[in-house]
């Protein structure tokens, strides 16, 4: 080689060495970052941003992770719980829904505040923690069958000074009679700010559902302070939009999600749902603000600063479904502060975060008009110019999977796909069979996202889920004493649940579950309280009397006995004019998607160019790995990503493994396959120098049919081995 030539390189690694020596030196001095230091935020922080800045695990050391302590939940429930930590303390979910405080650092139990026994609703995704300025006073905050609560976070107490002694009635202040409303709170917790506690709500899914109304309360006294109503009042921004007095009869609208704050302009970022009823709008005509829209609130006040609503008129439960990304992006040569919205389209939305004005051009399209009678659709949508989309908006038989080996059902889902409706991403809902692509449970869902804030990238999970709707005229049980309550009871589950059910009750899992079965695993009690109050993506019926109820549940515990009674069978009858269909999520018999995998998949942005990164499959199918078919992304996720300085992003997936990921490539650089299947987001947290990473494993495993025996959950968390 040339000694011209050496030197040079040799200049060139000395150079480079020097480079990389003053970057890390600079990162080595720069101050530390509070705010994601550690986990007592459901998502980490009040931003949402499911990062943490800890960097003793990085990508240098993840392979030694180890298991540093398990707590099992003493129960079979299922939870997709995001833990807290704090004060020397974690908080989980346990023990029959109980609110339990560990050890940070060893897991072992510190005190249990004990569920009441009858509670079938509960925030199961995560808590609320506040502190006071001084930090003599420490609170938690937990809703449960529509009641919200307060405890001391340092013994678990109830704090019977708030609200009337210790619980608030959410269903209060909403302008309509209580005792009509069945779901208000939802699983998901709020955001404090200062002394306030946001909240947004779940709501009902069919007609008759309460309004979303954002509220505010006082965290000492449980006060209601403000009050936003997403579906508006007279004179109110917003109101032209919906029929006149719509407020006093229409649902939903609701934020049901994890909600994102800007704590230094003193701004939440409210995600918004469809109205009410999902699939048909025939009595809400109009754009229906403030359904399906980011909303920018002044928190202190609740006074609207600006809103963007993606979907108008949204006949297709195209919930904004994620939290809210904060991060700071160049645009134009210029630093802007940003939030970017991921919707269940598959669309991503970027603003500046304090005007609200598109960082790239919205333009608002054309699309189908809807012939089902009363319906009247919006003649445009907004579509994102940039950045490109991050699931798959289209599908047709060319896209169908390659794993459906049996021909016959192969033709069917052809057949199926080649005879609906299938006109694009806003196709309505029809009479006939409809393609609805990305599903209504497909796109990014809850903790479906993270932002690595010192460089404007955004991960977000997703998943490609097709649906076939089909509307049918709405249907009532008929009043009759001449048959018997299980014959009854089989009457109301053709007019209410055989839409998502199926006729045969056999559910399309692991979406919807199979009821042949229930008897086996659900006390009649239980029934009718899951019926009474909702339960998970299932709606509460508000309609049904003391009565209907238990008819039904005896026709779910005994449906031998409407079979075998003799005599003329009577049907539901038509009602009027409004539609229903179920949810048509599409599985095959094997319990998989008929799309092509990948079925879940990890997309990283950079929001700088409003490009994508990498794309990557998220997980695998059990089932589908034994024979060497890898890389199709896990099955029907709730998977929260969390991002950390370490140049890592970790999750955890119902096929029972945990991952760290190379931040810059997606590249799996770990992996741990435990005994039970994980959902929800991790935490990230130090306690006695150590860094941890908690997972919660109690979700139900990816296998089909689906296992009834009990398993028990854990929550495990790893971290580097002690020297």
């Amino acid at each position: 080689m040339p000694t011209a030539v050496r030197a040079a390189r040799i200049s060139l690694v000395l150079l480079s060495a020097l480079v990389l020596s003053r970057v890390f030196a600079h990162r080595a001095s720069e101050p530390p970052d509070i705010a994601h230091g550690g986990w007592s935020d459901f998502g980490g922080a009040p931003d949402s941003a499911q990062y943490s800045a800890l960097t003793q695990i990085n990508r240098s050391n993840v392979k030694q992770l180890e298991i540093a302590w398990t707590y099992s939940t003493h129960d079979a429930n299922k939870y997709f719980y995001n833990p807290l930590a704090g004060n020397g303390l974690i908080y989980v979910m346990a023990r029959n829904n109980s609110i339990v405080a560990l050890d940070a650092a060893t897991g072992r139990e510190v005190w249990v505040h004990a569920s009441d026994p009858n509670t079938r609703l509960i925030t199961n995704r995560g808590i609320n923690y506040w502190q006071s300025a001084d930090g003599t006073e420490r609170r938690l905050f937990f809703a449960s069958n529509n009641q919200l609560h307060a405890l001391d976070a340092r013994t678990g107490n109830l704090i019977t000074s708030f609200g009337d002694n210790g619980s608030v009635d959410l269903k209060q202040g909403l302008g309509r009679d209580p005792d009509t409303l069945s779901l208000v709170q939802s699983t998901t917790p709020g955001r404090v700010y200062q002394d306030l506690l946001i909240l947004g709500s779940a709501t009902n899914e069919g007609y008759g559902s309460a309004p979303g109304d954002i509220r505010a309360y006082d965290v000492r006294t449980g006060r209601l302070v403000w009050t936003f109503h997403t579906i508006p009042h007279p004179g109110e921004f917003g109101y032209d939009t919906w029929p006149k007095d719509a407020w006093r009869t229409a649902g939903g609208a609701n934020s049901w999600t994890e909600l994102s704050l800007d704590q230094k302009r003193g701004i939440v970022y409210v995600p918004t749902a469809s109205p009410k009823y999902n699939f048909y709008g025939g009595d809400r005509k109009g754009a229906d603000l403030f359904g399906d829209c980011l909303l920018a609130l002044d928190a202190r006040t609740g006074k609207r600063l600006w809103h963007f609503q993606m979907v108008h008129h949204d006949i297709w439960d195209y919930d904004n479904a994620t939290a809210p990304m904060l991060l700071t992006v160049r645009h134009n040569g210029e630093s802007v502060d940003a939030v970017a919205q991921a919707g269940k389209q598959g669309f991503l939305w970027v603003f500046n975060r304090v005007n609200g004005q598109p960082l790239w051009p919205i333009e608002e399209r054309s699309v189908r008009a809807s012939d089902v009678p009363g319906e009247q659709t919006w003649p445009t949508q907004p579509f994102p110019l940039k950045p490109p989309p991050f699931a798959r908006q289209e599908f047709t038989e060319r896209d169908l999977s390659p794993y459906i080996s049996d021909p016959a059902e192969r033709a069917r889902f052809a057949a199926e796909i080649r005879n609906a409706r299938n006109h694009g991403l806003f196709t309505p809902p029809a009479l006939e069979n409809t393609i609805e692509m990305p599903g209504n449970n497909g796109g990014s869902n809850w903790g479906g996202a993270a932002v690595d804030p010192r460089n404007g990238t955004l991960f977000v999970v997703s998943k490609d889920l097709p649906c076939m709707l089909k509307l049918e005229p709405e249907r009532t049980a008929p009043i009759t004493s001449a048959v018997s309550a299980a014959v009854r009871g089989r009457l109301l589950y053709e007019a209410n649940c055989q839409w998502c059910h199926l006729p045969d009750r056999a559910g399309e899992p692991p979406a919807v579950p199979s009821l042949v079965h229930v008897n086996a695993s659900l006390t009649e009690e239980q029934i009718k309280s899951t019926v009474r109050q909702g339960q998970g993506s299932m709606p509460a019926f508000p309609k049904l009397s003391r009565e209907d109820i238990d008819a039904l549940a005896e026709f779910l515990y005994h449906p031998d006995r409407a079979a075998s009674e003799a005599g003329p069978k009577p049907s539901p009858v038509l009602t009027g004019t409004r539609y229903v269909s179920g949810f048509g999520f599409m599985f095959t018999r094997s319990g998989l998607s008929p799309i092509a995998p990948p079925w879940t998949s990890l997309t990283a942005y950079d929001l700088n160019a409003g490009t994508i990164k990498w794309k990557v499959p998220l997980g695998d199918v059990p089932e589908l790995a034994e024979r060497g078919i890898t890389d199709t992304g896990t099955m029907f996720p709730k998977v929260g990503p969390v991002v950390t300085a370490g140049g890592l992003i970790f999750t955890g997936t119902r096929d029972k493994k945990v991952r760290a990921l190379d931040e810059e490539t997606g590249k799996v650089i770990w992996e741990k396959q435990l005994d039970t299947a994980l959902e929800g987001i991790p935490a990230v947290y130090e306690a006695g120098g150590r860094e941890y990473i908690v997972f919660c494993a109690a979700a139900v495993p990816l296998v089909y049919p689906p296992s009834e025996a009990p398993v028990e959950g854990k929550y495990i968390a790893f971290a580097l081995p002690r020297h």
